[in-house]
């Protein structure tokens, strides 16, 4: 890589900027006017005005970006979290416009984003998944029927959702016709889609997502477990590793599993992937994270691997360095989020 053009803001910048600079490879950096004096613009070795303070002209501007990758030369785009990270139409035209993106493909991207296709993904390769629709309702009389099949209470899910959006606990059938509609008109909106399905509600689980790595060249390991079950409104507050929930059999067994999803959706890069864990110690998938996570400096601290610069490396081309054996966790590590 000749250059590499962080599209993001904020402590993730910063992170891969001094990724970056560990490789010796130059960074530039993306800013709105909001920005123009922000830690990541300083510290990077270049920094391209995208647009004005919201969002949706500046960081979201998928032309701005790839714009500001040619004006500075880069050759690969890091888009770090949140933002476009997931988004696999920018995951595309990087691809269209000759760019790496250090990320998974625009296809494993497109697949992760639909919760339904991946649904049916797990379900192809044995990964045990939450009993629920695999497709959605064609009308309010089949959502009845699925939802008095699988008993209540059930769980309203949007398609293409994400961060508890669009999410509704229906406990009586009285309530279902209002709740999908309700789901429906939030995943229109949020993201554009207005497709929703059924799950079964697990009532008490623990969240526990595993973080993956996986090169071009079909290696793919776990670096073990986060526990994230404190949360807000379905956002993650605490987040914490190694989880005191899990036993080594039992971490064992959901770190092979997340493995085997990740390689199911032929995902390359830094991944987490997502499980509910029951009290019975039973668990199920419930989606991939397809970039970098907010949480991945737990994980860097209890196994000292550094996952923005696999990240680099992967996007490069290289090998992983390591395999499952030569992966270990060593203490204990917390990250509290404020919110």
């Amino acid at each position: 890589m000749k250059k590499i053009l962080i599209a993001n803001r904020g402590e993730i910048a910063v992170r891969v900027v001094r990724a970056c600079r560990d490789l010796g490879i130059p960074s530039a950096v993306v800013f709105s006017d909001a920005d123009r004096a922000s830690l990541h613009v300083l510290e990077a070795d270049e920094a391209v005005r995208v647009g004005p303070a919201p969002a949706l002209e500046s960081y979201l501007n998928i032309d701005a970006v790839i714009q500001a990758a040619r004006d500075v030369g880069a050759d690969a785009v890091h888009p770090g979290y949140g933002f476009l990270a997931e988004n696999w139409r920018f995951a595309r035209r990087c691809e269209e416009e000759g760019l790496m993106f250090i990320g998974p493909t625009s296809a494993a991207l497109e697949l992760v984003a639909d919760k339904i296709r991946s649904r049916e993904t797990m379900l192809a390769q044995n990964v045990p998944i939450i009993p629920g629709m695999l497709s959605s309702g064609a009308d309010m009389d089949e959502y009845r029927s699925k939802a008095s099949e699988m008993g209540y209470p059930v769980l309203v899910k949007a398609s293409a959702g994400g961060g508890g959006k669009g999410m509704q606990v229906v406990r009586e059938e009285s309530a279902l016709e209002a709740a999908i509609e309700a789901s429906s008109r939030v995943a229109a909106s949020a993201f554009g889609d207005d497709t929703v399905y059924i799950e079964k509600l697990i009532e008490r689980p623990r969240h526990v997502e595993f973080q993956v790595l996986a090169d071009t060249h079909g290696n793919c390991v776990h670096l073990f477990e986060r526990e994230c079950s404190i949360q807000r409104r379905h956002q993650k507050i605490v987040e914490e590793s190694p989880s005191p929930a899990l036993n080594p059999e039992l971490r064992a067994t959901m770190g092979d599993t997340a493995v085997r999803a990740a390689k199911a959706c032929g995902y390359t890069n830094a991944g987490t992937v997502e499980f509910l864990l029951d009290e019975d110690g039973s668990f199920y998938f419930l989606e991939v994270n397809a970039r970098i996570q907010v949480e991945h400096p737990v994980t860097e601290m209890v196994t000292g691997v550094n996952l923005v610069r696999q990240q680099i490396l992967i996007a490069s081309g290289e090998k992983l360095e390591f395999g499952q054996d030569d992966l270990s966790q060593t203490g204990h590590a917390i990250e509290c989020r404020i919110y």
